[in-house]
């Protein structure tokens, strides 16, 4: 008699089949496997009052930390994709110095496992007064003991609200 693996633990064929062609593909295969971190809406919510809070410290270190080591930052203010942590506390150390701080107007929350979306419209508040609407969406990955920022990408609202 053959050994088997149990079917509860077995990979699908068309997973194998991926694992052997695409060896650095294994890594999302392995992510369907694991167990998934429950949550809910609110817990994927406070992690926008986390970053914001972040930037209220006015430390772009702080701010950096709320993103995985690999993520990407597209932000409103800026033409160049943040895909490293240097990168994002360049953007940041640039961004903190308006002083912002950010309130939702308006949000969808999508929970799925080890991952969630939080996208909608925020408006921010800079320390000279002025305010800015923008689009924005959030993906976070649970890495095993904290919900970070996957991807993040803010837009600047584009219509103008009539004068």
């Amino acid at each position: 008699m053959k050994n088997r693996i149990p079917a509860a633990l077995a990979l699908p064929a068309v997973a194998l089949m991926a694992i052997a062609a695409h060896p650095a593909e294994a890594k999302a295969v392995k992510a369907h496997t694991e167990a998934c971190h429950a949550t809910s809406d609110a817990e994927i919510a406070r992690q926008f009052d986390r970053w914001n809070s972040a930037l209220a410290t006015l430390d772009p270190d702080k701010v950096v930390a709320r993103y995985a080591p690999e993520s990407i930052l597209l932000p409103t203010v800026s033409n160049t994709p943040r895909t490293t942590p240097e990168l994002r506390k360049d953007y940041f150390t640039m961004f903190l110095k308006s002083k912002p701080q950010g309130v939702i107007d308006s949000r969808l929350i999508q929970v799925g496992c080890n991952s969630a979306i939080d996208a909608g419209i925020y408006t921010f508040t800079f320390g000279d007064g002025r305010k800015v609407q923008a689009r924005y969406t959030f993906t976070y990955g649970w890495n095993g003991k904290d919900w970070l920022i996957t991807s993040h990408h803010s837009s600047a609202m584009p219509e103008q609200p009539a004068k």
